[in-house]
C-alpha cells in the first residue's frame, strides 16, 4: 500500500513494486485515481472518501511517502512482519518507530535510502525495458520557476512537474 502513491516519489514507487510482482493499492485524492491505475495500481483508495486503516484490509508494507498516516491505525493495518516505511518522518513516528521495531514483530523504516551504484543501474534497466516511465503532469520554463512551486504547493500535482531551460536565451 502506498500513502500518496499520486506525486513524483509514489508514481515511482507504485510502478517499481509492481515489477516485482507485488498488488499494490494506491491511495491518494480523487483526481488522481484514474492515472494511478493507468501506472499499475491493482487497486486505488481516495483518501478524501475512505481511511484505508478502517477498510478491514491488511498490508505486508505500507510506504507512506507524503508522512500524513496515521501511525497507530497504520500499524493496525500492518501485517505481522509487516514493514511501515515513512519517507519524511517526523520525531515523534522516529521515536515511535524505533519502540515499535524493537517490541513487535513489525519494523518502522524512517530515514533516507544510501544511493549505491547497483540500484541505480537496476532502475536504468527498469527504465529501459518500459517498466517504469516518469509521471510528468506540467512543464514550466525556468522564467516560471515561482509558479511551478505555487502549483507544487497546492498538492494537486500529478506525478512530477518540471522546469525546462532554454539554453539559447541564458548565459552561464
Amino acid at each position: 500500500m502506498i500513502f500518496g502513491a499520486g506525486g513524483s516519489i509514489g508514481t515511482f514507487a507504485v510502478q517499481i513494486a509492481r515489477s516485482f510482482g507485488a498488488d499494490v493499492t494506491a491511495v491518494d485524492s480523487t483526481g488522481k485515481l484514474e492515472m494511478l491505475r493507468s501506472i499499475g495500481a491493482d487497486q486505488v483508495i481516495d483518501y478524501t472518501q475512505e481511511d484505508f486503516t478502517t477498510n478491514g484490509e491488511t498490508y505486508d508494507v505500507i510506504f507512506d511517502v507524503v508522512g500524513k498516516s496515521s501511525f497507530p491505525r497504520s500499524l493496525r493495518s500492518l501485517k505481522p512482519d509487516g514493514r511501515y516505511l515513512l519517507a519524511n518522518p517526523g520525531l515523534s513516528q522516529m521515536v515511535r518507530g524505533r519502540w515499535t521495531s524493537r517490541r513487535s514483530s513489525k519494523q518502522v523504516i524512517t530515514g533516507a535510502a544510501s544511493e549505491k551504484t547497483e540500484d541505480l543501474k537496476f532502475l536504468k534497466e527498469l527504465i529501459e525495458a518500459g517498466k517504469i516511465k516518469p509521471v510528468i503532469d506540467r512543464r514550466y520554463p525556468l522564467e516560471h520557476i515561482a509558479e511551478a512551486h505555487r502549483y507544487v504547493d497546492t498538492g494537486h500535482k500529478k506525478g512530477n512537474v518540471v522546469i525546462t531551460v532554454d539554453h539559447k536565451n541564458h548565459t552561464w
